[in-house]
Order: C-alpha cells, then structure tokens, then sequence
C-alpha cells in the first residue's frame, strides 16, 4: 500500500465529514416526521350469565318447635365465566317446596322466608365459587295448621341478580 499523500488525506477527511453530514440529515429527517393513525375493534357481542347458588344446612324445623328458632344460614355463591369481573346485587328471594315422596299434606312455601346480602358485590372474571355474602332461611311455626308434610320436603332458595 502507498503511503497517502498531504491531498490524498484532505479529500478523505472532507469526505467523511460530508458523509456524516448527509448521514445526520437523513437521521434528522426520519426522527422528525410527522403522522396519524387509528384503529378499530368491536367489543364482545354477547356475554354469558352469572350462575348463582344458594347452600343450607338440611334439618330446618318451624320457628316456634320448643321455642327455639332454628334458623338457617344460607351462603350464596356466583360463578362467572366471563372474560371480565361484573357486580352483582341478589334480590327477590323465592323459597319453593316439594313434598317427600309418600308423604300426605302441603309443605306451603309461604311458611319459609329468605333473605339475601346486601349487595352489590364484585364477581371476579373467571370466577368458580365467589362469595356473594350470607342470607337466613327460617320456618315460621303455624300452630293452627297441621306442618308435617314439611318433614322430609325439599327447600329450594332460588334469587334474582340486578
């Protein structure tokens, strides 16, 4: 190789420095503009429904047997198969009846009360079983009406969601 001479290396520096210049130009240039944009997407069209369950201890007996009320507690529970969480308020609690099979009379369902937490209460995305809160089912004792087709019957709690 030839050693570079006095001109040689003035034109290489004025090259570079012309490079670099045009270089730093177009750096300039491109982090410098300008643009707009969007986008679009369409939200879920349909959701599924919460699925609420009501849970009891079995041996009710009418509030006024012997004097002691006999209350019991009932734990409400909610499933949620959605992608995101939902509140949820539990209202118009319903008790229905069902006589045990043989069994001779009316259970009537009007002798049972529910009640409900007060609500609302968040429902996780995905949830399983989230604890909605605890209500009380109790038995009113009639003493003028024979209550033994209740023996043995099944309760039923059923509410509705807002």
């Amino acid at each position: 190789m030839r050693p570079m001479t006095k001109k040689n290396k003035i034109a290489a520096v004025a090259l570079s420095a012309a490079l670099v210049a045009v270089g730093g130009g177009a750096a300039y240039a491109y982090w410098s503009t300008t643009g707009s944009g969007g986008g679009s997407a369409a939200a879920a069209a349909t959701t599924s429904n919460v699925t609420i369950t009501a849970s009891f201890a079995p041996g009710i007996t009418p509030s006024g047997n012997g004097g002691a009320a006999t209350a019991k507690t009932i734990t409400y529970t909610a499933a949620n198969p959605n992608t995101s969480s939902t509140p949820v308020t539990l209202i118009n609690p319903v008790v229905t009846t069902s006589v045990a099979q043989g069994v001779a009379g009316v259970c009537d369902a009007s002798w049972f009360k529910a009640t409900v937490p007060a609500g609302p209460t968040t429902v996780a995305a995905g949830a399983t079983a989230d604890s909605l809160g605890t209500g009380q089912l109790t038995f009113t004792d009639d003493p003028t009406v024979d209550q033994n087709a209740c023996k043995g019957a099944t309760i039923t709690v059923s509410v509705d969601s807002k």
